[in-house]
């Protein structure tokens, strides 16, 4: 196993280092931080407006500008998400530009509102960018199969401002086994290719993020990465046994080896759903039907929405509890220890709870946190701590 670059996290955090020391701060005086942000899916929608508010019943979307503020979310990983493909070199040309385009649209944001958001790209910039009352803008990949086979695709997107990749998403690819392939395991864990992948991030100064590969994926990936994984939105299978969730004895290597969970708030992912079962499949269907529309789903915006909300009064969703999230959250500090755990709630790409529906409601977590006698300095810790100390150890070895 190679050396790991271990930092001794200091009483305050890191987050707390460097915007000062206190161990009295309420929600919204902390650094808050979400590891993956699916809002650029929302984004692209013809017509939606960020620095509006909207309703996540009506409007199915969970971040905008007035609710952040409201929620006290600082900013966090906005994500350049590539659905899974053919691993052909027609189908790796279409997705890379797919993913320029998502990347683009996060730049277009940062430059129509940039007395709101700003971007970000080291560990200091978080802290910074908040204290001038702006919203921090990292980016990162969610499944790197627009890469194809060709490895230095990667710097092109870090030159861009992505900071974290994620290997795989919900099918294996060219990288990695996924969690959820339902055809089994292609590579065994990670692919030649996958493991170069994990090689370049860590010389170019990334994070690694194996959300939603598989527990042999993962567990290969610990022992090669040079700086510490992330799982940017997971959870524990000790409390729900579902493939997207981790068991105990790869949390605590992933722990030993210096990482972080986020935790997920995707409903399927926390508990047993009283759904329907043809929902699903139909849902698939809804979103590959305007997907594949001429103009795709940012010129069809509207009627998706009236065919979703059909669908919602058809089917009518389930959802998980409040509970659930703090369950996973608990879990994994008291196994884990409070340098390990963090928060990824999938906003926009399917979280979402009883009493958690949007980031308005993030001020609940944190009560939450202090009724449970969690220390400030944990808290600090679990809202953007961890997570930058990972930023930070990912750059020292770029420099080494």
């Amino acid at each position: 196993m190679p050396a790991k670059i271990i930092f001794v996290v200091m009483t305050c955090g890191l987050a707390a280092a460097l915007v000062g020391c206190d161990t009295g701060k309420s929600h919204e005086d902390l650094l808050t931080l979400d590891s993956h942000l699916d809002t650029p899916l929302v984004l692209d929608r013809k017509g939606f407006d960020i620095g509006r508010r909207h309703d996540w019943q009506t409007d199915y979307a969970q971040v905008d500008l007035p609710r952040m503020k409201e929620g006290g979310l600082d900013g966090g990983f906005w994500v350049i998400y590539t659905a899974q493909g053919p691993l052909t070199k027609a189908a790796y040309a279409k997705a890379l530009a797919h993913a320029r385009q998502r990347n683009q649209i996060i730049d277009d944001m940062v430059q129509k509102l940039g007395n709101d958001f700003a971007p970000a790209t080291n560990s200091a910039d978080a802290a910074r960018i908040a204290a001038s009352g702006m919203r921090v803008v990292y980016k990162s990949i969610e499944n790197a199969y627009p890469l194809g086979t060709n490895i230095d695709l990667l710097d092109e997107f870090y030159a861009a401002g992505v900071r974290m990749v994620g290997l795989v998403h919900s099918s294996n690819n060219q990288f990695a086994d996924s969690s959820t392939d339902k055809g089994g395991q292609k590579w065994g864990g990670l692919s030649p290719l996958g493991r170069q992948l994990i090689q370049r991030a860590n010389q170019l100064g990334m994070i690694v993020d194996m959300s939603h590969a598989h527990d042999e994926a993962l567990a290969q990936a610990i022992e090669l990465s040079e700086t510490p994984i992330i799982l940017s939105h997971s959870g524990a299978a000790h409390l729900y046994k579902h493939p997207r969730n981790v068991p105990d004895s790869l949390l605590t290597k992933l722990a030993q080896s210096g990482g972080v969970i986020q935790i997920n708030s995707l409903s399927g992912y926390l508990r047993d759903l009283d759904t329907d079962p043809r929902r699903l499949p139909e849902f698939i269907d809804l979103y590959r039907k305007y997907q594949n529309a001429p103009g795709g789903m940012h010129e069809n915006h509207e009627a998706f929405i009236a065919d979703r909300r059909a669908l919602d009064e058809k089917y009518p969703p389930d959802y998980a509890e409040f509970s659930d999230v703090m369950d996973h959250i608990f879990h994994s500090l008291e196994l884990m220890g409070p340098d390990h755990v963090g928060i990824g709630l999938d906003w926009d790409g399917g979280g979402g709870v009883n009493g958690l529906q949007d980031v308005s409601d993030l001020p609940k977590i944190t009560a939450a946190l202090q009724k449970a006698d969690i220390s400030p300095q944990t808290i600090e810790k679990i809202w953007s701590g961890n997570m930058l100390r990972l930023l930070q150890q990912a750059e020292a070895m770029k420099r080494r």
